[in-house]
């Protein structure tokens, strides 16, 4: 090692090796970090060239691996360097690129002026950046034509050639309400446990919640609760999979009673352990267990 060359400490992993992605304005990359972060990665956008040595040596060590968007915006930004950069730091470097008729839309629609071309034509821009990126992408790990890529085909193809995290991504959030305050806005599969005995009828149950053993009992004793759980397993636990293929990030079952402070309470409880079993983030919110 020679004294001006920067100590950059162990050799990374495989899937520990940074990411650089680059390519043509428009052609999509904010989509792609947001992708990789929501696979694990860290997501640095826009990250001044200069500093992205000492970025990877504080990263080295680390469990979560990053990603870098670079492109014409970045301060310094010079494909050469870039080049430099990613073999001197063993990074994997994702190439962009779009249709020139599509990308012209796009800074039309946006209203937004080429980074290389803000006083000429967007036309211009797009062919100067072409010719100016054109030794990126004859060196890149991974070229990708986003002009007719949906956002789901996108995912799918970022996570063969890059997942890292093991396991399901999806995380869940079970949520207890009342009806008698509004369905929440952000759920994505309602059920409601209104046929359930309730226990509001009972006196000495009335001030209590879902989160007491008296009221979970009575809940419990109902005959149809039991089978009712196991069915409603039966017909998420399948969809919990699919949810997280498709690119589903987060996921919110809401459960409601009238009130949202016993039989919904109770019902949640019940259902969370399950599920945090099969692997999932699964967190417990009671929306009106206090009302």
């Amino acid at each position: 090692m020679t004294a001006d060359s920067p100590n950059l400490g162990s050799p990374p992993t495989p899937s520990q090796r940074p990411i650089i992605v680059t390519g043509l304005s428009g052609a999509g990359m904010s989509s792609v970090l947001k992708t990789l972060e929501d696979m694990g990665y860290e997501v640095f956008d826009n990250f001044p060239l200069n500093l992205l040595d000492s970025l990877v040596r504080d990263n080295r060590g680390d469990d979560m691996p990053i990603a870098v968007g670079l492109d014409s915006r970045t301060r310094g930004f010079e494909p050469e360097a870039l080049l430099t950069a990613v073999e001197r730091l063993d990074a994997r470097l994702v190439f962009l690129f779009c249709d020139e008729a599509v990308l012209q839309k796009r800074f039309t629609e946006t209203r937004r002026r080429h980074p290389v071309a803000r006083d000429r034509p967007v036309t211009a821009g797009i062919k100067r950046e072409q010719e100016w990126l054109h030794p990126l992408r004859a060196a890149a790990d991974m070229v990708i034509d986003t002009t007719d890529l949906s956002i789901h085909d996108l995912r799918h193809l970022l996570e063969k050639q890059f997942h890292v995290t093991k396991g399901a991504h999806l995380t869940l959030t079970l949520m207890s309400f009342g009806f008698r305050f509004g369905v929440p806005r952000d759920a994505d599969l309602v059920m409601d446990v209104r046929f359930l005995a309730n226990p509001h009828w009972v006196k000495h149950l009335r001030p209590q919640t879902g989160l007491d053993v008296a009221v979970g009992e009575y809940v419990s004793g109902d005959p149809d609760f039991e089978p009712f759980l196991v069915r409603f397993r039966s017909l998420i636990d399948p969809l919990l999979p699919r949810y997280a293929h498709e690119g589903k990030s987060y996921l919110t079952i809401a459960i409601g009673c009238t009130g949202g402070r016993h039989r919904s309470v109770y019902t949640v409880e019940r259902l969370a352990p399950g599920l945090k079993a099969l692997g999932f983030t699964t967190s417990v919110l009671h929306r009106d267990v206090s009302r």
